[in-house]
């Protein structure tokens, strides 16, 4: 199956659903997980410094047997260490993952920089232009923290990367209007979270009349999954999802043949899940306004697989 792709503000196209590695696979041997989603058809793959797993996401790749040019990878900056600039931190997660390039580079947390996110933006143009990235962009970042970058940058962001689904949909709005305005595509963590960590919310009986439609209209199944992943596909947005079964792997890449929902459908979605305002992977920063560096409300590693 080929992965249908969108397009960045640079030029570059992204696969719109990545397999990441974070969540049930922070800090732990990713090796294994990467080969089952690339021998099951994912082609992009997503990963971070702080996850702690950039070493084995490479030896993955590596077993897989898959060639550079088949796959789109993406990694994250961390917390800078003194003296190191987003560049040189780079290169030591291309030596870690075993390539000579990402394809996306993204500044994981405005929060590790505090003072400091227009000089590391400037060293992630320099990465780009020294040819270790092909695309650079942000994640967890407020709109706030975008219009910081914004006002220094020659290369605006290409991607954010956020929670993003319909019980947060409404508070991204900010975010989403300055996404639009430089044409900064929205990728998505977290975005099955009213499925498998607010079972019993609004929406579910929304998400269930809709996998009865679309079920019935494709004559064949439809999970609730691929309901809320077709409803971020048609937002154009970049999906990040992960899984340890290779039957739920191919349901996620398959999302993209599920019958598209109606304007109303997708509205209804909106709609409804607007009624319930609840992050899972929460960011102070974004409900509070504050600075915190105690950013996270979960423990990366305890999370279920999607």
């Amino acid at each position: 199956m080929t992965v249908s792709t969108l397009p960045l503000n640079d030029g570059n196209q992204v696969p719109w659903i990545a397999f990441g590695t974070g969540t049930a696979l922070f800090r732990k041997d990713a090796e294994d997980a990467i080969r089952l989603a690339l021998d099951n058809g994912f082609t992009h793959l997503d990963g971070a410094q702080v996850y702690g797993n950039e070493n084995t996401l490479g030896s993955g790749i590596v077993a897989s047997g898959k060639s550079r040019s088949e796959l789109f990878i993406t990694t994250k900056l961390g917390q800078l260490q003194p003296g190191e600039t987003p560049k040189s931190a780079l290169q030591e997660s291309l030596r870690q993952i075993k390539v000579d390039y990402v394809d996306l580079y993204l500044v994981n947390h405005a929060s590790n920089h505090v003072g400091k996110l227009k000089e590391v933006w400037k060293g992630m143009e320099e990465a780009q232009k020294a040819g270790l990235t092909k695309s650079i962009g942000v994640s967890n970042f407020t709109a706030d923290h975008l219009k910081t970058i914004l006002e220094i940058a020659t290369i605006p962001p290409a991607v954010n990367q956020v929670e993003a689904h319909p019980y947060v949909w409404q508070a991204l709005q900010p975010n989403l209007a300055i996404h639009d305005q430089y044409k900064i595509v929205t990728s998505s963590f977290g975005g099955l979270s009213s499925l498998f960590r607010g079972k019993g919310g609004p929406l579910d009986p929304v998400i269930e009349q809709i996998r009865t439609r679309l079920e019935k209209t494709r004559g064949a199944p439809v999970s609730d999954g691929q309901v809320l992943n077709k409803w971020l596909q048609q937002k154009g947005v970049l999906v990040v999802t992960t899984s340890s079964k290779a039957e739920r792997i191919r349901e996620y890449l398959d999302t993209q043949n599920v019958p598209e929902l109606t304007s109303e459908e997708i509205a209804l979605i909106d709609t409804i899940g607007g009624k319930l305002h609840k992050r899972y992977f929460v960011s102070l920063e974004f409900d509070n306004d504050s600075h915190s560096s105690d950013y996270l409300a979960f423990q990366p590693g305890h999370w279920p697989y999607e």
